[in-house]
């Protein structure tokens, strides 16, 4: 597993964005949403406050998509279609990274990744976000 350090930079695929990302609580915030839109692109998050985020580097290519309540905000490399980070729905002040797009770090560096219930969204709920599943990686011999 990666260090703890809390400030990680990072990349898209073809390296057009380059950010840093100040991470809210280590990879202790990693997870996963069970969401139609996270399901489908996969990938593991770990939490950064407001502000935490620094785009080093194409600003200019990043694009976003917001979808059903358009709250939620996710930006991706217009040029290699990465998503980098979104904006939270849940909690405005933070936003979300991925942290394949973290240098030195790997989705696959978890042994077991939290999924949280965004088909039942605390927003649209009104009760606490709840764990749904857990996602557990075993590497072959």
């Amino acid at each position: 597993m990666p260090s703890e350090t809390s400030i990680r930079t990072g990349h898209c695929h073809c390296g057009a964005v380059r950010f840093e990302a100040t991470l809210a609580d280590g990879f202790n915030s990693i997870r996963r949403c069970n969401c139609s839109y996270c399901s489908a692109r996969g990938v593991v998050v770990a939490s950064v406050e407001m502000g935490g985020i620094k785009i080093l580097q194409g600003e200019d290519v990043l694009t976003s998509y917001r979808f059903n309540t358009k709250i939620a905000q996710h930006f991706f490399c217009s040029n290699c279609g990465i998503y980098t980070h979104h904006q939270r729905r849940s909690n405005q002040n933070q936003y979300g990274v991925n942290i394949a797009c973290l240098n030195g770090v790997s989705p696959f560096d978890f042994f077991d990744v939290p999924v949280m219930d965004g088909v039942h969204h605390p927003s649209d709920t009104g009760t606490p976000a709840r764990r749904v599943a857990t996602l557990y990686f075993v590497p072959s011999d």
